[in-house]
């Protein structure tokens, strides 16, 4: 009985951190010169709608199964027009990767970075 109760708070433990480590992911990708807005996932576009505050809105947080402290990070970014978007990508997965693992003592596996749109800034 006491590993059911144990494995239950790990995994709301879990879920807790999860929405850090996506805040954390999200203010470092804000920070990267050209990156002008994160784009939502369409679940939590509705949460929204619904009301529901989502931290780090534009970031997927997975945990390694295998690994643990270990996390995967994928970021959905608008990029401003005229930017070289490689490297964009590049120093998003570096300040991403840094921010992450200093903020939250976790291992980043890997940050993948899924550009959603290029956008002209008048």
């Amino acid at each position: 009985m006491e590993d059911n109760t144990n494995i239950e708070s790990i995994k709301g433990d879990r879920s807790m951190t999860q929405g850090f480590v996506a805040q954390y992911a999200s203010e470092a990708a804000l920070q990267i010169d050209g990156v002008l807005s994160l784009v939502p996932s369409f679940a939590v576009a509705l949460k929204e709608k619904a009301g529901v505050v989502h931290e780090g809105k534009g970031v997927r947080v997975v945990f390694g199964d295998t690994v643990e402290g270990s996390v995967s990070i994928t970021v959905y970014p608008v990029v401003k027009y005229g930017m070289i978007i490689p490297e964009i990508a590049w120093m998003i997965q570096e300040k991403v990767k840094k921010d992450v693992e200093r903020f939250t003592g976790l291992t980043v596996e890997s940050v993948d970075v899924y550009v959603c749109g290029v956008e002209e800034v008048s």
